[in-house]
């Protein structure tokens, strides 16, 4: 893939005065140094437009305590520069397969020898060609040849190339041959096309990063073991709407964009996922059947009618209450004053849930509270008989945005997540899911 000057221009100013000016005062050579960082991470940057995600990257792996050298194909070159690469690494960047012959001490070899794993970030549909093939003809495909290491994939490509039946094949070999993969996303494109290809985001594959520096198998996405293979997982997300007459109706703030990032999470697990949802503006997650309903009654109905489950996770903000008389027409203005609202109890799903019969193995409930929240997490845990409260205090703008801090409360006690974008919070609760099953199996 090829760019204008203007196009690099244009991705270097997002990245770099973005980020750089930062980065050369807090993430600099010195201040690495101070992370005590004990492992390493060799960063090959494809030629494609997501490539200023990979600066994002760096920052956000070294935020981590990870080092991260980076080779820039040519392509690469293309949408980020050497020294912007280098100022948020902290090291020297690499480029061309020659030049490593005026430093004996780092050729090809070494440099995946250094490196406790690779990561390829943005894989363009040429490079992820070139290496299922065996091609050594740059620097980035000679040492994905020849490392023993680990590599991560995160492919980025126009969506038709992504379902192109020879990029499929060739993730095939790599993941046969022991690749892992994340994403893509499903997303826009820079091409103004809309669907699966766009990269996985840098906090995400910085979580898979981790995953995999600890042993964890199971992040390429692509290949039948999964660790949620063969579950069933029910999820509710968003709001519900109480309808008071035809155009009235009570409601709340939720986005359901927690429910949704749980549900894709588990999906990617390789779990069976049905997300039974509340009004959003949110496209259903890939590989995920969506029933969407209005009302706690409805929501109710659709959740047992999924069942039977291994997974029942309610994180849907639904409405306590609702009128006792919903209106078929609606009326005029009363003229004395607001007119009374007799309120009647909703029925309470999770609790309900977690009586039935066959009950879900694993019934996952959230407390959403602006005070007291780990207490009173705590009690609705015993309360409604689920096995964890995923609670979060929702005082600030939690409901509506894209973050989310919480701490999971179980029968063995508390263990709390720092604030952190909820896909990435979805993934860290898939993961807890997936290894509750493979303790429970062992």
């Amino acid at each position: 893939m090829t760019s204008s000057s203007l196009n690099r221009v244009d991705v270097t100013e997002f990245a770099t005065r973005a980020h750089t000016a930062i980065t050369l005062c807090t993430l600099g050579q010195a201040h690495l140094s101070s992370y005590h960082m004990t492992q390493r991470v060799l960063l090959i940057v494809g030629g494609g437009i997501a490539a200023y995600k990979s600066l994002l990257l760096i920052r956000e792996l070294a935020r981590r305590g990870i080092a991260c050298q980076v080779i820039l194909t040519k392509g690469g070159t293309e949408f980020v520069t050497a020294l912007s690469a280098g100022a948020l690494s902290g090291e020297p960047v690499f480029t061309d397969l020659w030049e490593l012959d005026e430093q004996a001490e780092m050729g090809h070899i070494e440099l995946s020898r250094s490196a406790d794993m690779l990561v390829v970030a943005p894989a363009t549909a040429n490079l992820l060609s070139r290496a299922a093939h065996g091609v050594a003809d740059d620097l980035a495909t000679t040492t994905l040849l020849a490392t023993d290491k680990r590599v991560l994939y995160a492919p980025a490509m126009n969506v038709r190339m992504w379902g192109a039946a020879a990029t499929q094949r060739n993730i095939k070999t790599l993941a046969d041959d022991g690749a892992l993969f994340i994403g893509p996303d499903i997303g826009d494109m820079a091409c103004g096309e809309y669907g699966p290809g766009r990269m996985a985001e840098p906090d995400a594959i910085a979580d898979a990063v981790q995953g995999a520096l600890m042993g964890d198998m199971s992040l390429d996405g692509l290949r039948s073991d999964k660790p949620l293979t063969g579950r069933k997982a029910v999820v509710t997300a968003g709001p519900t709407r109480e309808a008071i007459d035809p155009v009235r109706y009570i409601s709340n703030h939720s986005s359901g964009r927690q429910g949704y990032a749980i549900a894709q999470a588990l999906a990617d697990q390789g779990a069976q996922v049905t997300l039974v949802s509340g009004p959003t503006a949110l496209p259903a997650p890939h590989g995920v059947a969506r029933i969407d309903i209005e009302s706690a009654r409805e929501m109710l109905a659709a959740v047992e009618g999924a069942l039977p489950a291994d997974i029942f996770v309610s994180v849907a903000a639904v409405a306590d209450w609702r009128p006792a008389v919903q209106y078929d027409k609606k009326g005029p203005k009363p003229k004395n004053g607001i007119p009374p609202l007799e309120m009647t109890e909703n029925p309470d799903i999770l609790a309900s849930i977690c009586k039935a019969k066959p009950r879900p193995k694993l019934c996952i409930g959230f407390a959403a509270q602006t005070h007291d929240v780990i207490k009173l997490a705590r009690a609705k845990r015993k309360r409604k008989g689920c096995d964890w409260i995923v609670a979060n205090d929702v005082s600030g703008d939690v409901m509506g945005g894209d973050n989310n801090a919480v701490t999971v409360v179980t029968q063995d006690g508390e263990e709390s997540w720092p604030r952190a974008d909820k896909r990435a919070i979805a993934r860290k609760l898939a993961q807890k899911i997936s290894h509750d099953f493979r303790k429970a199996i062992s």
